[in-house]
């Protein structure tokens, strides 16, 4: 049996539900090279804000048990200079390439977003929930500020957005409908959750900016909680479910719970093709179970 994997997110249609997660695949152009690019339905290039950010001194990335912890800070050239490097080279991409909007204001994110969809991209993430800013702040926490972001974002630009949102949240569903609501087309859940470890011989933390945020493999349990909740709480909206997925039966999973798609991150920094893998997993699955569509895994996670 054939399977036809395309999803939709809102009005985007994927041809996999495979997404290269921003923070993973550097610009995408330069990640193109190494990794396994054409089984994705989109790639997100790494978040950029409206002027440079050096970033956080090293370490800040470091492993952690079976995860990783990173405090990287964001760093990158600001929007017009990324812009001027990367989009000549978007033709050459086998895959969609969506940009990932961050700011430290409203204003920030609305000039980084109608930079980039004036530049070509086809969809927006609007990151809301990066740990490691200087502040220390998320603007994912408060329903009510991720809103605003998210409907100036959404007055500005005609192309689809999607708001990124943090798991550390109190509650996840209130900032999902809060972001529903002012015209986000969909949400990643999640980004990384808040972690911290310390090297017993040195005494200081393992990180230079202290505390960072925590992804891999035990972030999944965390991020398909939110991804349950947000989906039996607003089922009609589309989710991308992030966090912790190296494997075909990951994928599967996440879409269960209630994800229409999935983006893969730290797999990446181990295994930059691991996209073509999981994708062959995924395939033996559906075949071995006679699923015709992919999609339709979308939500059947059945409740006690």
């Amino acid at each position: 049996m054939e399977t036809d994997f395309s999803v939709s997110l809102g009005p985007v249609r994927l041809g996999s539900p495979l997404i290269a997660a921003s923070g993973s695949v550097g610009s995408v152009v330069d990640f193109s090279s190494v990794g396994s690019l054409e089984v994705y339905g989109a790639a997100v290039a790494k978040s950029v804000s409206a002027v440079p950010w050096p970033g956080r001194a090293a370490p800040r990335i470091v492993p952690a048990g079976s995860g990783m912890l990173n405090s990287i800070g964001i760093p990158n050239p600001g929007v017009e200079a990324w812009l001027e490097d990367v989009m000549p080279l978007r033709p050459e991409l086998p895959v969609p390439l969506w940009g990932s909007a961050v700011g430290e204001s409203a204003e920030e994110y609305v000039f980084v977003a109608k930079s980039l969809a004036l530049a070509g991209v086809v969809a927006i993430e609007i990151n809301l929930s990066c740990p490691n800013l200087e502040s220390g702040s998320l603007f994912a926490l408060d329903p009510e500020i991720s809103a605003r972001v998210v409907g100036a974002v959404r007055a500005a630009v005609d192309v689809p957005i999607g708001a990124k949102l943090s798991p550390n949240a109190s509650s996840i569903v209130p900032v999902a409908s809060s972001v529903a609501d002012a015209g986000a087309d969909w949400v990643v859940l999640t980004n990384t959750a808040f972690g911290f470890g310390i090297d017993s011989e040195t005494r200081r933390p393992l990180l230079s900016g202290e505390v960072g945020g925590y992804s891999g493999a035990p972030l999944k349990p965390i991020s398909m909680r939110c991804v349950w909740e947000v989906h039996q709480a607003l089922p009609s909206l589309p989710i991308v479910g992030c966090g912790g997925i190296a494997h075909g039966r990951d994928v599967v999973e996440y879409m269960m719970a209630g994800a229409s798609a999935v983006a893969l991150g730290t797999i990446h920094f181990a295994e930059p093709k691991a996209g073509r893998r999981i994708m062959r997993e995924l395939e033996r699955w559906c075949r071995r179970h006679r699923v015709a569509r992919v999609a339709s895994l979308t939500g059947t996670g059945i409740p006690w």
